[in-house]
């Protein structure tokens, strides 16, 4: 089976929970997943669920603890290499099926990590091997790499009645 990269971005909710559902459909065909979170660090309920899919779903995470509006910091940009480094060698390794680079595009637009090198390690992934990058502001040429491009746009959002993350739906 031939593998294409997909990106989920936009402004809207839903980028992380549909990669995330992609995973458990994955698991459930018995297929490898690793998802790795740039920029988040934490106690997110998706890490919690898919502990019990462990034999078929790693996920770690390459970020700092933070809040929604703190600025980037130096800390930022270690975790995201450390991370790009972590991806290099998931991607060279062909046990996965499918890779998820979530919040990987904020990561990119906030220039935690270079863009060129992340194209480079996408493309000498294995043939077979399934890419999903989330996050909003994907780059022009992010998209001209992806084969399936979805934006989530906001029509209506209970955040602007002053709504915060609430656990188990955003967070």
């Amino acid at each position: 089976m031939k593998g294409y990269i997909q990106v989920y971005t936009g402004d809207g909710k839903g980028k992380t929970t549909a990669a995330l559902g992609l995973a458990l459909r994955a698991a459930g065909a018995n297929m490898f997943v690793f998802i790795g979170q740039f920029m988040k660090c934490g106690d997110y309920s998706e890490i919690k669920s898919l502990q019990q899919f462990f034999d078929f779903i790693r996920i770690e995470q390459f970020g700092r603890k933070r809040r929604v509006g703190q600025g980037i910091e130096e800390d930022d940009r270690k975790y995201a290499q450390e991370g790009i480094s972590r991806i290099r060698k998931i991607m060279h390794n062909e046990k996965y099926d499918l890779v998820i680079l979530d919040e990987i595009n904020v990561a990119l637009s906030y220039e935690l990590i270079d863009e060129e090198e992340l194209i480079d390690i996408i493309k000498k992934r294995p043939p077979g091997m399934e890419v999903v990058l989330t996050g909003r502001d994907a780059s022009p040429g992010i998209l001209r790499l992806a084969d399936l491009v979805t934006e989530m746009k906001i029509v209506k959002h209970y955040k602007n009645k002053g709504v915060t993350a609430r656990v188990g739906i955003e967070k």
